[in-house]
């Protein structure tokens, strides 16, 4: 049982005069057998949710009910606060803010230094040391569009440069590795699409309106499919390079070389984003094995090189 649902669904509940129990459980993903396990320990807390029968019923908290501050632990209330405080730094709007005020407004004065303390032990930072870091015009115009089902239009860099104008319903927006795409049905495509946000531009809010249909969220976990593609390389590399190559695989990966260099079984997967990673190493990585690797760096480096001849 999670602590951040039951807590979501007691804010729901305090913002809501009455919420069904299918309602709740297409929100969070879960089954409505959950949903009724956590009204019983919302309940057990001393939050009185009442279960309302019929058309138009469900569950609500008890009319005149205040929530004791007590209820939420330092713990509970640093998390929401640090949760809500990172996701406001890049999305912006009005539910954040009254949801932050909301959660603040549950720091009991006695407990306040002692919070805002464990709140400040982390800092959540989504935005790039470096590039396109003012998506948020875009973050915005894309809220708007899901929330009213209008349309999107914008023009899109995929592969390879290719460069196309899309016609898409948005469905969600998606963060994923630092950086953020929308999950959308391109007219194009005809077909559910993930689009990253900084290959977006000219992005314009349609005035049609469209009638939202049933999809699947994105599928975003790779990890298992990406084990069975990785093969292990064998690369030299100078301990210059070293902390770079540590974000591709750990230490235990390294055998020591001399007193500057080391042997790296390197997780590698042969097309163009890996054989650009190990290139973005310069001179400090030489490919050792297995062989045609070895070559195909050969080759591309001496194309390179043909670039300057001239």
């Amino acid at each position: 049982m999670k602590v951040d649902r039951l807590v979501s669904i007691i804010m729901i509940l305090l913002d809501k005069k009455r919420i069904g129990a299918q309602e709740l459980a297409d929100m969070f993903e879960v089954s409505l057998r959950t949903i009724y396990r956590d009204i019983d320990a919302i309940n057990m807390a001393g939050i009185p949710v009442r279960g309302a029968p019929g058309v138009g019923g469900g569950f609500e908290i008890m009319e005149g009910y205040k929530i004791d501050k007590k209820v939420f632990s330092v713990a509970d209330l640093s998390a929401l606060l640090m949760g809500l405080a990172s996701l406001s730094n890049m999305v912006r709007g009005d539910e954040l803010v009254h949801a932050l005020a909301k959660v603040k407004s549950f720091i009991p004065a006695d407990r306040a230094k002692e919070i805002e303390l464990k709140v400040n032990q982390i800092c959540i930072d989504l935005s790039p040391w470096m590039g396109k870091s003012d998506i948020q015009p875009y973050l915005e115009k894309i809220k708007a569009a899901m929330q009213e089902s209008k349309l999107l239009s914008f023009e899109y860099i995929a592969h390879h440069g290719n460069k196309t104008v899309r016609s898409v319903e948005p469905y969600q927006l998606v963060l994923k590795s630092s950086h953020w795409y929308l999950q959308g049905y391109c007219h194009a495509r005809n077909d559910f699409r993930l689009f990253r946000l900084s290959r977006m531009s000219n992005l314009q809010m349609q005035e049609k309106i469209f009638t939202p249909r049933d999809y699947e969220k994105p599928f975003i976990g790779f990890a298992e499919i990406l084990e069975t593609m990785q093969t292990e390389i064998k690369i030299r590399i100078h301990k210059s390079v070293m902390d770079r190559v540590l974000d591709f695989c750990t230490y235990e990966h390294f055998s020591p070389d001399g007193d500057a260099y080391y042997i790296v079984s390197f997780p590698f997967i042969e097309n163009e984003y890996y054989y650009n990673i190990l290139m973005s190493f310069g001179d400090k990585c030489e490919c050792l094995e297995p062989l045609h690797i070895r070559e195909e760096m050969k080759r591309r480096v001496h194309d390179i090189a043909a670039l300057y001849e001239n």
